[in-house]
């Protein structure tokens, strides 16, 4: 498989609200808010924007709580973490102000139960004003509603989408190292639109392809390759 990055309309539209943040005047809100079906490249995009232009990227886990959260923080701005949860915040404070970066805080939907997290999150941006961003699945925009200190300061929100056909004709020309015709991209497309389906499908058909010295992947393997990746979703 091809080792591009596929810029989707989901991917443009991400790059597109990303540079409408940075480009904010002072005084309006430069918080977002991103969400969406899982497997339609949300985190894939997140990380890939974050990596290219510096920011900080950082993934939720289930039960983390606020000070979890705090130190998972510190360590990826590069500081040995402290005792206290107060010198933890000061530290992020400190290193945002003086080398301002974007934020971008994935799985959000794992802090939502935490109304301690969610403040500390919108203390941050208030004391340092960086651009921040936020991931969460598909209801993610409804559950923050009750929090509207927080949802008021979103300046942007993306809903990333399902793919249409001439997207999945991309991803697949674009990471398929064979051949896959019209019919055989409709195919994944009335049976996979999510982003990781896709790729698994085309990593299992070139496989089989490849152990039959054949280039060209056949709908009779890309049935088999799709009901397979379905059943183990």
């Amino acid at each position: 498989m091809k080792k591009n990055f596929v810029r989707t309309e989901n991917v443009k539209n991400f790059i597109s609200i990303m540079n409408s943040l940075q480009n904010k005047p002072e005084g309006v809100p430069r918080m977002a808010l991103v969400y969406g079906e899982p497997g339609l490249g949300k985190s894939r995009t997140a990380l890939w924007w974050s990596v290219k232009n510096d920011a900080v990227y950082i993934r939720s886990s289930n039960m983390m709580s606020g000070r979890w959260f705090l130190e998972e923080l510190v360590e990826e701005l590069g500081e040995s973490t402290l005792y206290k949860s107060s010198d933890l915040f000061n530290q992020e404070v400190t290193q945002l102000t003086q080398y301002p970066r974007p934020l971008i805080i994935d799985e959000i939907d794992y802090l939502l139960s935490d109304s301690k997290a969610i403040e500390t999150i919108r203390d941050i941006y208030d004391r340092t004003e960086v651009p921040i961003i936020l991931i969460g699945m598909n209801k993610a925009n409804k559950k923050f509603i009750r929090y509207r200190h927080i949802y008021d300061r979103f300046s942007e929100i993306l809903k990333f989408e399902s793919f249409s056909f001439e997207e999945v004709k991309n991803i697949v020309q674009e990471l398929s190292e064979a051949e896959i015709d019209e019919s055989g991209i409709n195919l994944i497309f009335n049976h996979a639109n999510r982003f990781r389906q896709i790729v698994s499908i085309i990593s299992k058909a070139e496989k089989v392809s490849k152990a039959n010295s054949n280039l060209l992947i056949t709908e009779k393997i890309l049935e088999t390759c799709i009901k397979d990746v379905l059943e183990h979703k």
